[in-house]
């Protein structure tokens, strides 16, 4: 008996839901906005044309302040001459020094 009366209390609240849900989206306040016309293909090429030319411009913009030109603030200092062999060679020897030393003041600290 339990069963049963349980099998239709969940038909009957299935039954009803339904009905409910059956009217659909009521809206009497109109406070949805009309919906607006297609726009036609040459709209939207038109459209396209100017996103892309806004698109294209704001990220030459942003190249440019990423490497730092001039034109865009950027204050990157200008590349410096080429080194000789000598050059590179005295500054490899130099950082080559510094190195062993400061490993040999870490193996003397621990």
């Amino acid at each position: 008996m339990k069963k049963l009366v349980l099998s239709l209390g969940v038909l009957l609240t299935q039954l009803l839901a339904g009905q409910a849900f059956a009217a659909g989206e009521v809206d009497p306040a109109g406070a949805k906005a009309a919906p607006s016309a297609t726009a036609t293909p040459a709209e939207k090429a038109e459209a396209r044309k100017a996103r892309k030319a806004a698109g294209a411009a704001a990220a030459k913009e942003s190249k440019a302040a990423e490497n730092g030109d001039a034109a865009a603030g950027g204050d990157k200092p200008a590349a410096s001459a080429k080194a000789t062999k000598e050059e590179r060679k005295a500054a490899r020897a130099k950082r080559k020094a510094e190195g062993a030393a400061a490993a040999k003041a870490e193996k003397n600290g621990q």
